[in-house]
């Protein structure tokens, strides 16, 4: 196996493993990890002031790409974490908004989750964190992925 596999199945396993965790976590509050990922890209576009954002704005900020953000979204909808309304100018256009529950619920799961992080992660030094966010930015920058705003809510 080359030492570029070996990088590859590693950081998938490392990701698998990391991920395991958030999912259970999150599925005492009834979420998937899309779900929470959409909810939290919900709230950073209400904090900056947005009026809402395309079910299509939403999947390409989505950590992990999923074909049908729709029904993602949907499920959001019937538990009244978010809520779509038609634009008035163009009846096409639906943007999407958190609710007041929805936010509550992301704060709720907020301590949780940045505990979990700490126990993930918290034996890495800072140094070390920062380096490993760069060198992954650096393999996703080489296959035309970026994520801008790393590092703060999106």
């Amino acid at each position: 196996m080359s030492l570029e596999a070996e990088a590859f199945v590693s950081l998938l396993r490392t990701a698998d493993a990391l991920e395991r965790g958030l999912t259970e976590l999150l599925k005492t509050a009834g979420l998937s990890v899309a779900q929470y990922n959409v909810l939290r890209i919900l709230r950073g576009a209400s904090a900056t002031g947005d009026t809402g954002l395309r079910c299509a704005e939403v999947g390409e900020r989505l950590i992990n790409r999923d074909p049908d953000v729709t029904r993602l979204m949907d499920r959001l909808e019937k538990q009244d974490l978010i809520v779509r309304a038609r634009s008035d100018e163009d009846r096409r256009v639906v943007t999407t908004r958190i609710t007041p529950k929805g936010l509550a619920l992301l704060a709720e799961l907020d301590e949780p989750v940045e505990a979990l992080h700490k126990r993930q992660l918290g034996h890495l030094t800072p140094g070390t964190l920062r380096a490993l966010c760069g060198l992954l930015e650096d393999a996703r920058s080489a296959v035309g992925e970026s994520c801008p705003g790393e590092g703060a809510e999106e």
